[in-house]
């Protein structure tokens, strides 16, 4: 029987209607680039007042972290040669510690030393002869306000002088303070550094940037401390050849100081040029005074800005307007050990947030001194080398 058109069997059309369609998903807009840039800031200005906060912590925590990696080369040839891994850390470790107590000795001295140049009967007529011959060399020339005569004697009274170094001398808890954290903290550190190698290649094998980073990190402290040390007694041995020929009292004081400010970038021979110009002032008069400061000035041109940097290499080198940024700032966080520490604190931030991030390394072109060879990490054979 033939089947009425009316009953025969449709086939369902399954597909969605259009309009039941659901719409795609909107991408959600980026927020702009200012209120990024902002955001950054704000929480870069959040975590360094932090750390300021936490500077009696932090400073000698990472002063022990920067003696341990530069000592890190000791350590891996003691292994090299056959000294058992525990032994080989508790000589380096006992390396480091006798450099810090050489180090704040031999501050402690020279601070002991110019304290009782300068307090002695001779140093004070002398002063006071300068004195009287300045303000006569002013009156010469109308220059006769007692506000300004009133403000030179205060500046450079002896006695000023004296108190601030006295307040030097006087403040030994806080240097044994930092003394005794860093010296606990070292001690911690060398116990980890035996199996820091295995845990780098742990680190290599889940983020290989990171390791790279931190291991350029590594190699640029080390580089670092070791140039700055070397050249630091090379300026310090000529300027006590010069102040001994020139006849200036205390040139061996002068020249521990010279060696200790020249971890200071940039102001560090400014604080160490100043002492013994005053004192070959009082002690000899303006001519060999201004000699100090043309000797000083050429040593430290011709080494620390000319031959130096050359030493340094791309692992320490950033721009000279990097270096003066990262002392005013580290100063501020830090406190006093944070000018001893600028540069390896910039280089660790580096590492930490540029060359451990692929699309950040761009920022090299704004900081390294030279931009199209600065890499973020390290071959795989200084890798081996470094852990």
């Amino acid at each position: 029987m033939p089947i009425l058109p009316s009953l025969r069997r449709r086939p369902v059309d399954r597909r969605v209607p259009a309009e039941s369609t659901p719409p795609a998903p909107v991408a959600s807009e980026p927020w702009p680039r200012a209120v990024l840039v902002l955001l950054g800031i704000a929480l870069a200005f959040a975590v360094l007042l932090g750390l300021h906060q936490l500077r009696d912590y932090i400073a000698p925590i990472f002063l022990a972290l920067n003696l341990v990696l530069a000592a890190a080369p000791l350590q891996r040839w003691l292994v090299r040669i056959g000294v058992p891994g525990a032994l080989a850390a508790l000589l380096t470790g006992t390396a480091i510690f006798a450099f810090l107590i050489g180090f704040f000795t031999a501050l402690g001295w020279a601070a002991a030393a110019m304290v009782e140049e300068l307090s002695s009967r001779e140093y004070r007529q002398r002063y006071s002869e300068l004195y009287d011959q300045s303000v006569a060399f002013l009156e010469g020339y109308g220059l006769q306000q007692d506000t300004l005569t009133a403000q030179l004697e205060s500046a450079l009274d002896p006695s000023r002088i004296i108190a601030a170094l006295g307040g030097v001398l006087g403040n030994l808890t806080g240097i044994l303070g930092l003394l005794t954290t860093t010296v606990i903290v070292i001690f911690f550190l060398m116990i980890d550094s035996m199996s820091a190698g295995r845990r780098m290649a742990l680190v290599k094998d889940q983020h290989p940037n990171v390791a790279h980073a931190l291991v350029s990190f590594a190699q640029g402290v080390r580089r670092y401390w070791v140039v700055t040390t070397l050249f630091g007694l090379i300026v310090a041995v000529l300027d006590v050849i010069a102040l001994a020929w020139l006849g200036v009292p205390l040139a061996l004081a002068w020249g521990v100081l010279s060696f200790l400010t020249n971890y200071i970038p940039n102001i560090g021979f400014v604080i160490g040029l100043v002492p013994p110009a005053v004192v070959a002032l009082l002690a000899n008069g303006p001519v060999n005074a201004l000699l100090v400061v043309v000797v000083y000035s050429v040593l430290n041109f011709c080494v620390q800005s000319l031959i130096q940097p050359k030493f340094t290499g791309d692992a320490v080198g950033v721009t000279p307007t990097v270096t003066f940024i990262s002392l005013i700032v580290w100063a501020w966080v830090l406190g006093p050990v944070g000018a001893l520490l600028a540069l390896p604190a910039t280089l660790l931030v580096k590492a930490v947030l540029i060359d451990a991030d692929p699309q950040a390394r761009w920022v090299n072109a704004f900081l390294a001194s030279k931009p199209e060879t600065a890499r973020a990490g390290t071959t795989t054979e200084s890798f081996a080398q470094e852990t």
